[in-house]
Order: structure tokens, then sequence, then C-alpha cells
């Protein structure tokens, strides 16, 4: 039988702690990770539950979670009847809003018609919510100084009602 040398030795300490060091980054980062969704994701089993109760909502496709002026969870999806529909729900669960998904933009029309109307802009994300009593998405945009601008169009027409520019 070969007798491990000292360099052999130290090389697979060496390892053995750098394998303990990887799998203590991995687990601390998944930790990290699902603690820091927890509240997205609570956010969105309520509000599906209060989509479901109100609206009827049988399937979900898509949700936000959109801060403006207040706290708005929208839910896209399909109802009992099998009807496209958008469920806004305020944070406060109260005046649940239902909207027909066929006479509004989807969140791509709504990246298209900001990426018309500001062609240097890098699309980020799209968010549905109510912005003064109506119904907007917030589409953000990464300029070329890396600067982000906020554009808030209707859901209905996609008419730019608010620009944040250059934040």
């Amino acid at each position: 039988m070969k007798k491990e040398s000292k360099r052999e030795r130290t090389i697979n300490r060496v390892l053995l702690s750098l394998i303990v060091f990887l799998l203590a980054v991995i687990v601390f980062s998944s930790i990290f990770y699902l603690r820091s969704n927890r509240p997205y994701a609570q956010a969105e089993k309520e509000a599906t539950a209060l989509a479901k109760k109100y609206a009827n909502l049988e399937n979900v496709d898509q949700f936000y979670w959109y801060t403006r002026e207040k706290t708005y969870f929208s839910l896209m999806g399909t109802n009992d009847k099998n009807q496209k529909i958008v469920v806004v729900i305020p944070k406060s669960g109260d005046k649940v809003k239902i909207l027909d998904q066929n006479k509004g933009l989807t969140e791509e029309e709504a990246k298209q018609k900001i990426q018309e109307a500001h062609p240097e802009a890098v699309i980020e994300k799209a968010t549905l919510g109510i912005f003064e009593d109506q119904p907007v998405w917030e589409v953000v945009a990464k300029g070329t100084d890396n600067s982000l601008s906020y554009y808030l169009i209707t859901f209905e027409s996609g008419d730019e009602v608010k620009t944040i520019q250059n934040i």
C-alpha cells in the first residue's frame, strides 16, 4: 500500500475545505433567496384567493405587484366562464376591479408601445396597476447611462399618462 505524501494530504485538505465552503455558500444563498421571496409568494397567494372569491378567477397566467401612489396586486387569467380577465386588488383588499383582457393592452404590447416611443430605452419590466383611478401599465426602462425611467400608459389605449425619467 502506497503511503500518502505530505503534499497529497495538504491538497486533499484544501480540496475538502473548498468543497465544504462552496456547499455552505450554496445552502446560505438558497435560504436567503427563499426568505427574500416569501413576501412576494404570500402576496400572490392572498391576491389569488381574493380573485377567486370576487371574480371567479380559475386560472392565473400572470401576477403583478405594482406600487406607485398605492400598492396593487394584479392577476391575469381566465374566469369560470373561460373569459380572459384582469383582477386588480388594492393592498387593503377592498374595491376589487375586474377588467376584460381583450379591451386592453397585453404586457408585450405595453412594452412595444414604449419601445416605439423611446427607441433608446432598454425595457426591463412592465407591471399592471392603478394610477389616478385608471388601470395603467408601468413600464420600467434603462437608459444608455444606466438611469431608470418609468412610463405609465393606460391599459386601454396605451396613451402615456406620466413619465419619470433619468432616476
